[in-house]
């Protein structure tokens, strides 16, 4: 069983950054890929970033360019750093972890999400 936590969501205006964090503990060598979701009002679930053990990383392309996903180095704490935001972008925000080797496919764990918002 793997435990996440999400931290560092909040308000920001639009251009603005914000870092977010997530820790990982359990039996956390069982897992190959680490990702970020997020959920907006009315809209679907989709995958913002992940990055494998071999640190491999993917992003979607609304966020390529602005977004960074990193991993510290004991690879027990996700990073998503997120500049230039939009306020289309505010969603709560969930990391998620899997056993599996790809990016895609359903992800085993979940944080409970930290909520970012965009203001205008």
């Amino acid at each position: 069983q793997v435990q996440l936590v999400e931290s560092g969501g909040g308000l920001v205006q639009a251009g603005g950054s914000l870092r977010l964090s997530c820790a990982a503990s359990g039996s956390i060598f069982s897992i190959n890929v680490m990702g970020w979701y997020r959920q907006a009002p009315g809209k679907a679930r989709e995958l913002v970033a992940a990055i494998k053990s071999d640190s491999n990383t993917f992003s979607a392309r609304s966020v390529l360019g602005r977004f960074t996903i990193s991993r510290d180095s004991s690879e027990n704490t996700l990073y998503l750093q997120m500049n230039s935001l939009r306020p289309e972008e505010t969603a709560m925000y969930y990391c998620a972890a899997r056993s599996g080797s790809s990016f895609f496919g359903d992800y085993d764990y979940w944080g409970q999400g930290t909520q970012v918002t965009v203001s205008p």
